[in-house]
């Protein structure tokens, strides 16, 4: 079976107990967190199925974030779902430049669209 796992790098409390529900709903495990240099090496202790990444984070951008999980070798594989509001192309050609599989703007979507989007991405 594959990996459960999931990690939220998003400040929105809202918007992370609405996706979290709807996911562990899924019998996803979710946990929770903002990017600091202590979580970059949780995460690689965990090796979670997947990160969702916000853009706009207090202290250090989603974006420099996602660049530096991508340039650990043990945590590079990990897919990560870039959830924004900021929906500008030049935004979207850099997360997948640096490694997003997928990058959804957050008022574009509904959670259960997002959730779908999760499932399929784990799934692959």
């Amino acid at each position: 079976m594959k990996q459960r796992h999931i990690v939220i790098i998003e400040d929105d409390e809202s918007l992370v107990r609405l996706l979290s529900d709807v996911l562990n709903q899924e019998h996803f495990n979710i946990t929770l967190a903002l990017p600091t240099p202590e979580y970059l090496k949780q995460i690689v202790t965990q090796q979670p199925a997947l990160i969702i990444l916000d853009v706009m984070l207090p202290g250090e951008s989603g974006f420099e974030f996602l660049e530096e999980l991508k340039a650990n070798h043990r945590t590079q594989h990990i897919p990560v779902v870039i959830l924004s509001n900021l929906g500008q192309d030049a935004e979207i050609r850099r997360a997948k430049t640096l490694g997003a599989v997928d990058y959804i703007v957050k008022s574009d979507h509904s959670i259960e669209e997002i959730s779908q989007r999760i499932k399929r991405i784990v799934a692959a």
